[in-house]
């Protein structure tokens, strides 16, 4: 590791899962190739080197059991104000920082989601070192939309589309700036700067490119079975995919 840890402060990884997941019940330990679905960041993590900590934020206690089981601490319970579906990342963060503070005060945070099936350890170092190194607030994974964005279409209920902007309707799609999206994996904090304003992105975040093929949500049935194609096609090394 390049990055030098200049503070006396842990570095943590928080991992939030409610049991309340509506479109795939139980959907953070379900099975997905033999193991609850958050095995695979916890053991990411663990394999990464980089944590002090790392903890599982839940209201559940069935997840906090297999969490457990899986390598986490769960040292409190996620409030259920801070479990419903209106909830926002930052909340949990930090309400996680204020419980873990009570015994040692933490420097970096990184929210690491149960989805993150295909999160890589080399990812996480990457982007906790820009982050240091630039001096940043924050970082996080980025990928590029697979179709220039540019030329997008709205749709109609009776069919018809028309572009969001028609001035690109004659332009080659290399003509266009290329677009990237947050995957949704995981967010590096600098708590001392984050706790002062703590939004999902600051302005002097810093981003890491990963390619798409490691990036896919799991938010429905359809998102699960690629998420399972993408597994078997793609043989990686994935942590915890032989623990």
């Amino acid at each position: 590791m390049t990055a030098r840890r200049q503070k006396r402060g842990l570095r943590v990884c928080v991992i939030p899962a409610r049991g309340g997941s509506k479109r795939i019940p139980r959907k953070n330990i379900r099975y997905f190739h033999g193991r609850p679905l958050i095995h695979y960041p916890i053991a990411t993590a663990r394999m990464s080197g980089l944590f002090d900590r790392i903890v599982c934020s839940t209201d559940d206690d069935e997840i906090a059991a297999v969490a457990h089981d899986a390598g986490a601490e769960v040292p409190f319970r996620r409030p259920a104000a801070l479990a419903d579906d209106f909830t926002v990342t930052a909340d949990v963060l930090m309400h996680a920082i204020g419980e873990l503070e009570r015994e040692a005060p933490i420097d970096y945070i990184c929210c690491l989601y149960p989805t993150a099936i295909f999160v890589q350890a080399q990812v996480l170092l990457e982007s906790y070192q820009l982050m240091v190194e630039r001096d940043a607030t924050a970082s996080f994974p980025v990928t590029t939309f697979a179709f220039p964005i540019f030329r997008a279409h709205r749709r109609f209920e009776d069919g018809r589309v028309e572009m969001f902007w028609p001035e690109n309707m004659n332009r080659r799609s290399n003509d266009l700036p290329e677009a990237y999206h947050d995957v949704g994996q995981f967010y590096w904090y600098d708590v001392r700067k984050w706790r002062a304003n703590p939004i999902i992105y600051p302005a002097d975040a810093r981003t890491v490119v990963i390619p798409r093929y490691l990036v896919q949500d799991i938010d429905t049935l359809e998102d699960w079975q690629t998420a399972e194609a993408m597994f078997m096609a793609l043989k990686l090394d994935l942590a915890g995919a032989e623990a």
